[in-house]
């Protein structure tokens, strides 16, 4: 969620903490074809032929690298496929450093692979499995279906879903793990209440999810508790990767007199960003500490969600002897996973008034993170429009 450089095909650029790491990677962009190799394939094929033909390329190309990795692992392969691309400055960058950093730490090879388009990612995720990958980490609801087909088959492969809803039946190896990140967004909504000058709030998701609507409601709820006239607008851009869209909503809302804005929405955040930094009193609560220097007068918070904390803890779960599989984990506040933390940037550069509310309401919140935490608040996972 920090660095926009563009790139073919409208990603969002990658970090320069994932060149050392894509050999992988850059053997399926081969696969990826920029506009213009797209467009002239497919005046030849049509999008079926095309998309099975460049997922057997991937399969063809990624063996090649994988068998040698493979090969030189003193502690097997970790692989993270990722189906969002990098260059986001929250979720698939942290994720790729923390893996980095626990390859160091344990002497394993990794690599990060850019699943564009779900076409492939059962060949993918095939390939790392046929190359006796000891752990395979993959992200969001996407790859439930592809994970329950192949883990069967590859029992000796851990498979570790992020942001998953629970398997039924259990698979023995496969760890699923979501996350309540309401929680986050009912303390957000407090501190909204309490900072926002017009009582006007908004909220912006990529994609209506159950679990996204159940961050828009906790974030009213919260804001209701403590400021029962305040009016919480909701609005989604359809996409995570679509700062564009992003702009023009919150663009909208800001003209509204909305002047807070929860986002919800990965890379979608450049945008909701861009259009805060637009004018004086546009304040936005993001998802990563990257994200802060984006804005030091209009990003106030975050309610973060580490994804690279927790692919960090369950890859050291599943490296460890101890591993049980065939589980779920809900993650949540008190984990070092799920947090709200007012900006530090905002301290030093925001309006001086603003400043000053947000550092009163801190012990509120920090009242109602307790509340939580030892169940005396209950947080409703309310998921109804």
């Amino acid at each position: 969620m920090l660095r926009q450089r563009r790139v073919s095909g409208g990603d969002w650029g990658r970090p320069n903490n994932e060149e050392k790491i894509e050999p992988l990677e850059k053997e399926q962009k081969m696969m990826n074809k920029n506009p213009i190799e797209t467009n002239m394939l497919r005046r030849s094929i049509d999008r079926r032929s095309f998309l099975q033909s460049t997922a057997g390329l991937a399969a063809f190309s990624m063996a090649g690298g994988l068998l040698t990795a493979a090969a030189h692992a003193s502690g097997g392969l970790v692989a993270l496929v990722h189906t969002q691309a990098a260059g986001d400055a929250g979720p698939v960058d942290s994720m790729i450093a923390r893996l980095k950093q626990l390859s160091g730490e344990q002497g394993f090879e990794y690599r990060a692979v850019y699943a564009q388009d779900p076409a492939t990612y059962e060949t993918i995720f095939r390939t790392l499995a046929d190359v006796g990958a000891a752990v395979i980490v993959s992200t969001f609801n996407e790859v439930a279906e592809p994970f329950k087909a192949l883990a069967p088959s590859y029992p000796n492969t851990k498979w570790i879903q992020l942001f998953a809803d629970p398997f039924e039946p259990a698979i023995p190896n496969v760890a699923t793990v979501s996350y309540d990140y309401y929680l986050g967004c009912y303390l957000s909504g407090i501190f909204a209440a309490r900072v926002s000058k017009t009582g006007k709030l908004g909220f912006i998701g990529g994609v209506s999810i159950p679990p996204i609507n159940a961050d828009f409601n906790a974030f009213k709820a919260g804001a209701q508790s403590v400021r029962p006239d305040a009016t919480v607008s909701v609005a989604f851009a359809g996409s995570f990767q679509d700062p564009a869209k992003g702009q023009e909503i919150a663009t909208q809302m800001y003209s509204s007199g909305i002047d807070y804005i929860q986002t919800d929405a990965a890379a979608t955040d450049f945008g909701i960003t861009a259009a805060a930094n637009e004018a004086e009193g546009r304040l936005v609560s993001v998802l990563d500490p990257a994200q802060f220097p984006q804005g030091p007068k209009s990003v106030i918070s975050i309610v973060g969600l580490d994804f690279g904390t927790s692919l960090y803890n369950e890859v050291t779960k599943a490296l460890g002897s101890g591993w049980a599989g065939g589980t779920h984990e809900h993650t949540g506040l008190g984990t070092g996973v799920i947090d709200f933390i007012p900006s530090p940037l905002f301290a030093e550069q925001g309006a001086p008034d603003i400043v000053a509310k947000a550092k009163a309401v801190e012990p509120e919140i920090a009242a109602a993170k307790a509340a939580i935490l030892d169940g005396s608040l209950k947080v409703p996972f309310n998921t109804t429009l």
